[in-house]
């Protein structure tokens, strides 16, 4: 009974703690001077991480004027040709960071002082630290112009608060922002789990749902009868906004058995560390098999973020008896709209199935060791979320430098890197810097330089699957920006370059003009493009390009142009 109320109370404590605001309301303005609309929330789910600002509608524009959204100065501007693309970093006098993303340009003094400073570096990729007496804002200060750099799909601004201490990222509508929501959170589907097996080892079964009423319940009925005596859920759920179609991610959900707190996640603050703990969160397997979304109702073995309330159960409902149990799903967005799904579970062991686990297995917060004899791999204890079942095999190939090995499954997520070791034979020590090990995982495509020791080449990987090494001594391939032999540019704006490689992997490109460095930009990591500034004057120059690949191979051609 004691257990039972403290737990009741604990229920409540946290329940109180999901609709408690403690940030302050109308400090920060909208950085647009257009009406405030979202293409994606925070806590939206992405590929290996959640979304951890707000997505800016444009109205499908670019070059719009950003703001800044409160007094403050700027602390830092950043330009990669993946990621964020061109970004500014604004610290508050409240403790608090703003950042700006997919930007297209400064504004004037901002972005040619950053271009000084890329000439200084002598790379247009750059991160820039700013003293507070160099850039001061005032809140609705001009910035910047939106645009579509970086890791965008379309035009739009991407707006995060940050701590700045702790660079922990906080969930902007928490701040008051006008966008009204009146709309709960949708429950689309119920997955079912046995929790006897690891979650990469089943499919679970999905459930269907039905609204008759105030809430949710299962379409085949308000009982489940479940064949395992330790079961988990995973929910589908999206949620809208008053007035717009488009789906976003939700804030919090907890599961409750006979008024007993089970598990529950909120979605307030997320730090970049913690980001692909996502992975962890969702059901990654049934996503990475083209299923849609399922969020976790559990606390995963090896997840060590803050996100879900650590309970005694973390989530697993243990059935240990053939009672019948009520169970209670709340699920709750940003604004505290709130949807629930009742039924009761109830165990049967007439439909128990007996399960063998492999007899190698990955165990989550162990260092696993994978050795034979021409392949081994390794792991941190941070590197499984939940026990993974190992399968191996090798096959023979004469166009590498290796067989290729395949090791467990690329639908099972990698929080930190395996190392990979293949032993390569019969190659010249000339060729021994020119190894490298391409990993395939689904469509994904990696390859990496192997560090040579022995015999052995040994690289660091993010994902499973398909493991090869090659020696690598093709040089990358850089097209002519004209025919001639002098170019003539003299009626062009720009210069561009796009270097390939036979393994789609180019680690280093530079470009100069009579010996001195010029900037191109490589937004995307597609083409790298010159636009002629005031380093390209009128007449006759030396235009020399050097570009090279993962393993070290270098090409460099040179050009006479004419502007």
């Amino acid at each position: 009974m004691r257990t039972a109320f403290t737990f009741a109370i604990l229920l409540f404590f946290f329940f109180a703690s999901a609709q408690h605001n403690p940030y302050p309301q109308q400090y920060y303005r909208h950085p647009l001077n257009i009406k405030m609309e979202l293409v994606s929330n925070f806590g939206e789910l992405r590929t290996n991480h959640w979304h951890m600002g707000l997505d800016i509608r444009t109205q499908q524009r670019e070059n719009l004027p950003v703001y800044a959204a409160a007094d403050g100065y700027i602390a830092q501007v950043s330009v990669s040709p993946g990621g964020f693309g061109r970004a500014i970093y604004i610290n508050h006098p409240n403790g608090q960071t703003t950042l700006y993303a997919h930007l297209n340009n400064f504004e004037p003094k901002l972005h040619q002082w950053v271009i000084d400073q890329q000439y200084a570096q002598q790379s247009w990729a750059i991160r820039l630290d700013l003293p507070p007496s160099l850039f001061p804002v005032k809140k609705g200060d001009l910035i910047a112009y939106s645009g579509n750099t970086g890791g965008s799909q379309g035009p739009h601004v991407h707006f995060e608060i940050r701590d700045t201490e702790t660079t922990k990222c906080l969930n902007p509508l928490l701040f008051g922002f006008p966008i009204p929501d009146g709309v709960p959170p949708s429950l689309t589907r119920l997955a079912l789990y046995d929790r006897n097996k690891n979650v990469y080892a089943q499919t679970p079964q999905l459930l269907a749902l039905s609204k008759p009423g105030a809430n949710y319940t299962l379409a085949s009925g308000s009982t489940l009868k479940v064949g395992s005596n330790r079961v988990s859920f995973a929910l589908g759920a999206v949620d809208r906004f008053t007035g717009v179609a488009n789906p976003n991610g939700i804030y919090s959900a907890r599961i409750e058995m006979d008024g007993v707190l089970q598990s529950q996640f909120i979605l307030d603050s997320i730090d970049y560390n913690e980001t692909r703990y996502m992975n962890a969160h969702i059901d990654y397997r049934y996503k990475a098999v083209g299923g849609p979304y399922l969020q976790h109702l559990s606390r995963m073995p090896g997840d060590t973020t803050r996100v879900y309330t650590r309970t005694p159960t973390d989530g697993v409902l243990e059935l240990n008896d053939t009672d019948v149990h009520d169970v209670v799903i709340t699920v709750q967005d940003a604004a505290f709209n709130t949807s629930r799904l009742t039924f009761k579970v109830q165990y049967n062991e007439a439909q128990a199935k007996a399960y063998t686990p492999a007899e190698e297995q990955l165990v989550p917060l162990e260092v696993n060791v994978f050795e034979r004899d021409g392949f081994e791999l390794y792991t941190t204890e941070y590197t499984v979320y939940d026990t993974v079942n190992i399968t191996y095999k090798e096959a023979l190939s004469a166009a590498a430098a290796s067989p290729l090995y395949t090791f467990a499954s690329h639908t099972i997520p990698v929080h930190d890197s395996v190392t990979v070791r293949i032993k390569v034979d019969n190659v010249t020590p000339e060729d021994r810097n020119k190894i490298i090990i391409r990993n395939v995982a689904g469509t994904r495509t990696t390859v990496t330089k192997g560090d040579w020791n022995d015999g052995w080449v040994t690289a660091k990987f993010r994902q499973f699957g398909t493991f090869q090494a090659f020696v690598d001594k093709t040089p990358p391939v850089i097209n002519a920006p004209g025919s001639g032999s002098v170019i003539d540019l003299s009626r062009a704006s720009r210069i561009v370059f796009t270097p390939t490689d036979n393994f789609k992997e180019l680690k280093n490109f530079r470009a100069e003009l009579d010996g001195q460095w010029l900037l191109f930009t490589n937004d995307k990591g597609r083409s790298h493009i010159y636009r002629f500034d005031k380093y390209f004057t009128p007449g006759t120059h030396t235009l020399t390009v050097s570009v090279e690949d993962e393993a070290g191979n270098i090409t460099t051609r040179s050009w006479q142009v004419r502007r």
